[in-house]
């Protein structure tokens, strides 16, 4: 059994020897770390910071908040988080990506897009 041990820990040894010496030839294969926007970002924490990191529109307008001087720590940090998400993969802009954000809670809630319930029970008089 330590000779198992012993051989595990010198091939691992040698194979790490091995790769640091020739990184050269395949560390470009591999993705730039330091290019990798989407690991860390932070969060604006107020509305002004909501508005300069485009998380405003026509449709949903912070300037109301900003201009009234609203001391709150400004939008959901979860919602924030994921529609900025949205709008890096997608390439969308602010409005889209929070209608996709919105359909991806009320599915996950049991809500059809049109914000019906998609319960079999469900009864709707008109």
């Amino acid at each position: 059994m330590p000779y198992l041990l012993y051989s595990l820990t010198f091939m691992v040894l040698v194979t790490g020897t091995a790769l640091y010496l020739t990184r050269a030839h395949w560390l470009h294969l591999m993705p730039n770390v330091n290019n990798m926007q989407h690991l860390y970002s932070r969060l604006p924490g107020s509305f002004a910071g909501d508005m300069e990191a485009g998380l405003s529109s026509s449709t949903f307008d912070l300037g109301g908040n900003v201009d009234a001087g609203d001391a709150r720590a400004g939008l959901d940090d979860a919602a924030k988080t994921e529609i900025l998400k949205i709008m890096k993969k997608r390439r969308v802009r602010f409005d889209e990506a929070r209608r996709l954000y919105m359909e991806q809670r009320f599915s996950a809630n049991g809500i059809a897009a049109d914000g019906r319930p998609r319960d079999p029970k469900f009864v709707s008089f008109s």
